[in-house]
């Protein structure tokens, strides 16, 4: 039984490096006609994001580490809050209506309970000052060893592309099985059931963990691309700032037009044993969404490019039979 179930791991993880594989000669192969109107952007701006970047360079010259600090710590920390002091507002005060009509459990935190939601911003602040600062200045010492993250020449947009491409896939490999061992009975009660006392969660508790669990399972995820890669600091701090909004947007509980769906980890939060993934690959290959997919919530799981909310437009089965 165990060699069946070895073998069955051992399959996962080929079938996983055959598509994350496949996936990047993709975008290597096909990066000049897909990315050819973007690079004419980037090529129009590149002097003046050189110029500022330079500018800027010289500002802080002699001081590189406070520059990692800004560029990996401060502006995604920034971009963080200033999202999530909004979604707080909507949570709080149900309004606009515009936003909360798009709420996925439409019965839960309507409006959040006030002291929940103080411990939860509590708890995330401790973890960005006391864990997530500390870490990134390792990270700097760690990069500053492999080489020089604040070179004067930014990087091409192509080069760009592809390493927040791998990033991308670094990170999902990483928090997906970090993810599902903290869910191992010996860890869940000591570390990750901070985590999933939200069954339906807000934005804000995308980083509401215990610290062990926010240092394995989201800042390791999200450092190990730029690490390996060596990248720029300007690469590095905007894959940080996309992977904290990304997260925000997985967590804010609102299936909003135009942005990715949260369906996938909204499902998590509610049913604990699905989707343990970001992007759902290696969820697919283990099958670890087979009751996503049979849901409405994966019927639901796109993007909204209309403003009538899904959760209209697509109901679940109690709602269409009481209609």
């Amino acid at each position: 039984m165990a060699g069946e179930n070895t073998g069955g791991l051992l399959d996962s993880v080929k079938k996983a490096t055959f598509v994350i594989g496949s996936g990047l000669f993709f975008l290597v192969a096909f990066r000049n006609s897909v990315t050819w109107h973007l690079q004419r952007f980037w090529g129009a701006s590149g002097d003046f994001w050189q110029t500022q970047w330079m500018k800027l360079h010289v500002t802080f010259s002699g001081n590189e580490p406070a520059l990692f600090f800004i560029g990996t710590m401060l502006v995604p920390t920034l971009s963080f809050w200033l999202l999530n002091v909004f979604l707080m507002v909507v949570d709080s005060t149900g309004k606009p209506s515009f936003i909360t009509q798009y709420r996925i459990q439409a019965d839960k935190n309507s409006p959040v309970d006030p002291a929940r939601l103080r411990h939860a911003v509590k708890t995330v602040l401790f973890n960005q000052v006391f864990l997530s600062g500390p870490l990134v200045g390792l990270t700097y010492m760690v990069m500053k060893w492999r080489g020089e993250p604040c070179t004067l020449e930014l990087p091409t947009f192509h080069w760009v592309l592809l390493e927040l491409a791998f990033c991308g896939l670094m990170e999902e490999i990483l928090f997906y099985y970090t993810h599902r061992l903290v869910h191992h009975p010996s860890l869940y009660k000591k570390i990750h059931k901070i985590h999933h006392e939200w069954t339906a969660p807000i934005g804000v508790v995308s980083l509401y963990a215990h610290p062990v669990e926010h240092v394995l399972s989201n800042m390791l995820p999200a450092l190990i691309g730029p690490v390996l890669l060596g990248s720029h600091l300007a690469t590095t701090s905007l894959w940080f700032t996309i992977a904290l909004l990304v997260t925000t947007i997985s967590h804010c509980g609102y299936h909003l037009p135009l942005l990715p769906s949260p369906e996938f980890h909204d499902f998590h939060h509610l049913k604990f044993n699905q989707c343990y993934g970001v992007l759902g690959v290696l969820d697919r290959l283990h099958g670890t969404d087979d009751k996503f997919r049979h849901s409405k919530s994966y019927e639901r799981h796109t993007v909204l490019l209309s403003l009538t909310p899904l959760s209209e437009s697509i109901p679940d089965d109690t709602k269409k039979s009481q209609d």
